[in-house]
């Protein structure tokens, strides 16, 4: 009997397992996660630090006995190693196990800075429901708390400690709030903001140092010392591929795959944070780790394990993935799309309007959008998404943008739908 082995118990392994069920009622399906809980999504944690829902409002499938459920059986342990030639792979308590297919879900972790003091106790990263039980357990009203990063996951956790109504400092490497997501003048305007609602924010500057105590003593490179009753380290994830070292699967920054989110050994998938999969805006792989990606290869790699069981063409294709980004920081909005920061030869547009908090940056690539940023200009976040993941070709409508960026439903429905009517009757109701 085939045996399909899911190698994590997030999103990602949660979908595949119950697609593989959906096509095979009698294959023998196991799950490893390396967590007591059932599984979760880490997405819902801010909204558990908020008191918003409470654990179970964060698990992925509200049945304590889905697996049980769909025969699916799940393993709590760690992965120690996979011999992939072998079709073998590894426990940490050491078990060994044979699969016929496997899917490497095993998500990302968080960086772990080399910071002295960074293993003090009140130090804590925000990415397990353990992590979130120690933060709550510190971040009281009024509690003094510094957060080490300013990226995207960082301004999420940021919403939820504000909702906790601590007083909050934030310390971030770069010269900008979110750096790898947005440029000088969004990251600042998302600064601007932050200090507005009461948040300290120091861009351009390191922790050297924390130092234990009560409170933690926290030592700035801008010369600054900062007491904080909690640290977080918030200072980015990596996909969580150690283990695969030696293992004969190619890796780069992710599991590299092709277009059926197979690896280069036949048999042995990757999906979600962990996934290296083609982007088609850059033309390159990239590492894009985001839940609806995670879900959607986990769907497409679950479909070809079972044609590769029973010696089938693979079912299914990805489509590619696309670098796709909204973020929600203390209720300003702001969106990063594919190549936000150009490409080489392109053109690109902006337009700020500091006094209203609207910024607008377009980039191009002859006439197609091949990236884009915005903060506070919630109108048309749907569009810039289509236009940058469907590569539409603009047309003279690129000229037309270039020169006024606000008119991008009118470019989407001439170019992607062909409405050319319609926006002709805008021109001249303009006129």
């Amino acid at each position: 009997m085939t045996h399909h082995v899911i190698l994590g118990a997030g999103p990602a392994g949660v979908i595949a397992a119950e697609t593989i069920r959906k096509l095979s009622a009698t294959d023998t399906i196991t799950v490893i996660g390396d967590e007591p809980e059932p599984s979760y999504s880490r997405m819902a944690i801010p909204y558990l630090l908020m008191g918003n829902i409470d654990e179970a409002g964060t698990y992925l499938r509200k049945s304590r006995t889905h697996f049980a459920d769909l025969n699916i059986k799940a393993v709590q342990n760690r992965i120690k190693s996979v011999q992939a030639a072998e079709n073998i792979l590894t426990l940490q308590s050491g078990e060994t196990i044979h699969f016929d297919t496997l899917l490497i879900a095993t998500g990302s972790h968080p960086v772990r800075p080399p910071i002295p003091g960074i293993d003090t106790a009140g130090v804590h990263p925000c990415w397990t429901l353990k992590d979130a039980r120690a933060i709550m357990a510190l971040a009281v009203k009024g509690a003094r708390v510094l957060q080490l990063g300013a990226g995207f996951i960082g301004c999420i956790i940021m919403e939820a400690l504000a909702a906790r109504g601590v007083r909050l400092s934030v310390v971030e490497m770069g010269d900008r709030m979110v750096p790898r997501m947005m440029g000088p003048t969004a990251g600042g305007m998302i600064r601007d903001w932050c200090e507005s609602k009461g948040v300290e924010v120091f861009t351009g500057t390191r922790v050297e140092a924390i130092e234990p105590g009560t409170p933690l003593n926290v030592r700035l490179s801008n010369g600054r010392h900062v007491a904080a009753d909690l640290v977080i380290s918030a200072a980015g994830v990596r996909p969580a591929i150690g283990y695969l070292k030696n293992s004969g699967i190619t890796c780069l920054l992710g599991v590299l795959t092709d277009e059926h989110l197979q690896t280069n050994m036949p048999g042995i998938y990757a999906a979600g944070d962990c996934c290296e999969a083609f982007d088609k805006v850059s033309g390159t792989t990239i590492v894009s780790a985001i839940q609806p990606n995670a879900a959607e290869q986990a769907r497409i790699a679950a479909m070809n394990m079972v044609a590769f069981a029973r010696g089938q063409a693979p079912r299914a294709n990805l489509k590619g993935v696309t670098q796709i980004n909204v973020l929600d920081t203390l209720g300003l909005i702001s969106t990063s799309f594919g190549h936000w920061e150009g490409v080489p030869g392109g053109e690109h547009v902006e337009l700020t309007d500091k006094t209203n908090g609207r910024h607008l940056s377009l980039q191009f690539k002859d006439d197609v959008l091949v990236g884009c940023n915005s903060v506070g200009w919630t109108e048309h976040v749907g569009v810039m998404r289509g236009l940058v993941e469907g590569q539409i070709k603009l047309g003279d409508w690129a000229n037309t943008l270039k020169q006024d960026p606000t008119r991008l439903m009118e470019a989407y429905l001439a170019a992607a739908q062909g409405q050319s009517d319609w926006s002709g009757a805008a021109d001249a109701r303009r006129r």
